[in-house]
């Protein structure tokens, strides 16, 4: 590696690849993958086999490449291998180029494109596309585009694989890309488009589309072989935040044709005439990189590039502007070895070419006219605001102020953070200023009916969300008061006797019975009682003395406690049994349950609430038949036109 007319002179790296096979056992190809730096790849053919395999006097042929791959190396594996390095250098502004030879059958398609059963079996090309994006989400200091072409050289006349017309008419009628060549010597394509690709996504459809348009036929030798070469080609565009430069890449992804001996394929026809195109084209290529061996050499410096279309495109990739790697694919059979022998040749020349890389860099002269631009702009506003050339003569009209409202809208929605805003003088900059507080204020600059319609329903919805908290809350508040009344008298009482139940018991604490007229102060509150009332109500029990006790009624001993009449006489029948266990009374929530279960007048409570509530569904009924003649009331009372 050298550095020459200020590039990197780098030599094509070619790599190998043994398609998997069926057959058992390989016995002519062997590899030896531990030398270093080139791996080594021989073929050993015995003298005594001179049928469908050249057995010249020569019986081992070597050729050593970058990389041998063997026929359980996975997709991942090569494209780590071969075009990885030469993505991320595409990115950074370097041209590459990536093609894979071989005869037809061998797995050139599969390497470059992929295959369409298994997602782990993509190819080159997807696999360069989702790295290539990737890259530029990661790369923020940089402004990335790519636009996508694909190519298809077809019996030796070039066609676009993208034509929108490409579906709809046959092949003769679509037009054909042609060579240009302009005075400084540079090739360019007419009649082949390229289309802006904004992410992977729609890079990947370009490709299905490009593959669906491809000529595809069933040979003797493949059944989904490829007729045609095709090159995929992605040009980068890199500009960085605040620079004036701009890079320019292209990456070229080329699946070659593949080569095949007439006399093995038994073509007619068609097919035939297909083999030939492909033969020459490849023929053209070979001589190309057979005078580039030769120009390394020092002997020979013209190159045929015009000779096919094929060399013509390539002509950057092969001794020119880029990073060029070669995918060499063979078939281990036996019934191939002639063939395989031939690809390794062709690889091992194309080891000798020279590129030469440079970085594509330059400044774009519209940037540079943009910038300038801008900085004049401002400057002048500048001046014009301090020398006060520029008055505010009064309020902006309704056009400055919808100008100076899309301004700052397309200033704040612009990702590049060097963005330039100049509204002008000082009443569209105080102008700008209110715009910009709107944004601040998460408002948006006409907020219209829809945005007043969504306020509102907001506005709403909170006010309803916050009566009903409330309105839990002073439920909550209720029922607390109730059981913190139940408690504390039960607990009063149990002071006063030291007979209680839960004593007589031995199960819990002690706790007492009042009489019937405590407990007939202990009926649940209503919705409408406050605590403060709960309150007075308590503090009116406890100053009020305790009646004399009979004996207790759980025990009947006879000490001092609850009266057993009185409790008797308030409580419903059956409610002894659930007053028996005490430590069922210490829970609020078990002990107003039992309290309100006990208690003689609940039935006539519950027949209440059910007068009460038939004579609220009367009111509310008659409030139904009422409300259309309020409605006409108020309307013929308060509506301008009747006054």
């Amino acid at each position: 590696m050298s550095e020459e007319k200020g590039g990197e002179s780098k030599n094509i790296e070619v790599f190998v690849r043994i398609r998997p096979t069926n057959e058992k056992g390989t016995p002519f190809v062997s590899t030896d993958p531990d030398e270093i730096p080139h791996q080594k790849l021989a073929f050993r053919i015995p003298k005594d086999l001179s049928r469908d395999v050249i057995n010249n006097s020569k019986e081992e042929y070597d050729f050593r490449f970058n990389r041998v791959f063997e026929q359980p190396t996975t997709q991942e594996e090569v494209f780590d291998a071969v075009a990885k390095n030469v993505v991320l250098r595409g990115i950074e502004g370097y041209n590459g180029t990536i093609f894979a030879y071989g005869q037809t059958g061998s797995g050139k398609t599969f390497t470059i494109t992929g295959g369409a059963e298994r997602y782990v079996d993509r190819g080159i090309i997807p696999r360069a596309l989702s790295l290539m994006y990737s890259e530029f989400q990661r790369r923020s200091d940089y402004q990335f585009s790519a636009h996508i072409s694909y190519l298809e050289i077809y019996n030796e006349h070039g066609y676009d694989l993208l034509d929108p017309n490409h579906e709809t008419k046959k092949l003769e009628d679509l037009p054909k890309v042609s060579m240009m060549q302009d005075a400084d010597g540079n090739m360019h394509l007419r009649n082949l488009s390229a289309h802006l690709a904004n992410n992977e996504e729609e890079a990947l459809n370009l490709l299905f589309l490009g593959d669906t348009n491809r000529m595809i036929c069933e040979t003797p030798m493949n059944p989904n072989s490829s007729r045609s070469h095709c090159i995929f080609t992605v040009f980068v565009e890199a500009r960085k935040t605040g620079s004036d430069s701009v890079r320019r890449s292209k990456i070229h992804l080329v699946d070659l044709a593949g080569s095949e001996r007439v006399g093995k394929t038994n073509a007619s026809g068609q097919l035939l005439r297909e083999a030939q195109a492909i033969n020459v084209s490849l023929h053209y290529l070979e001589q190309v990189i057979k005078a580039l061996q030769a120009r390394s050499k020092g002997q020979q410096t013209f190159i045929p590039y015009r000779n096919s279309i094929l060399t013509a495109v390539l002509r950057d990739s092969l001794g020119g502007n880029s990073a060029t790697t070669l995918v060499a694919t063979i078939a281990p059979e036996r019934a191939h070895t002639s063939e395989s022998i031939s690809t390794c040749r062709f690889a091992q020349r194309c080891s000798e070419v020279q590129n030469v890389v440079e970085l594509n860099e330059e400044v774009d002269p519209k940037l540079v006219i943009r910038r300038l631009k801008g900085e004049i702009k401002e400057l002048k506003e500048e001046i014009a605001v301090l020398k006060g050339g520029e008055v505010d003569d009064g309020d902006l009209t309704a056009e400055e102020m919808r100008r100076i409202e899309e301004m700052v809208d397309q200033y704040v929605h612009d990702p590049a953070p060097d963005a330039s805003f100049a509204p002008g003088n000082m009443a569209r900059i105080r102008y700008s200023y209110i715009i910009f507080k709107k944004y601040t204020k998460g408002k948006a600059i006409d907020d219209g009916k829809n945005g007043l319609r969504a306020r509102e329903e907001l506005d709403t919805s909170l006010k309803e969300a916050e009566d009903a908290v409330q309105k839990l809350k002073l439920e909550l508040q209720r029922r607390d008061n109730e059981i913190t009344i139940l408690v504390n008298m039960l607990k009063k009482k149990g002071e006063d006797a030291p007979n209680s139940i839960g004593k007589s018991t031995g199960n819990g604490p002690p706790v007492n019975l009042s009489s019937s007229q405590e407990m007939s102060r202990t009926v649940p509150a209503r919705a409408h009682d406050t605590p403060s009332s709960k309150k007075k109500e308590l503090d009116q029990a406890e100053q009020k003395p305790n009646p004399p006790v009979q004996g207790n009624w759980a025990d009947g001993d006879g000490q001092e406690g609850v009266d057993a009449p009185l409790v008797a006489k308030s409580l419903a029948p059956g409610a002894e049994k659930l007053l028996s266990e005490p430590e069922k009374l210490m829970d609020r929530d078990q002990a107003f349950n039992a309290f309100r279960k006990s208690y003689r007048k609940n039935e006539a409570i519950e027949e209440n609430k059910s007068v009460l509530k038939a004579k609220c569904d009367e009111a509310k009924f008659v409030a139904q038949v009422c409300l259309p003649s309020l409605h006409m009331f108020a309307y013929i009372n308060f509506c301008p036109c009747s006054k």
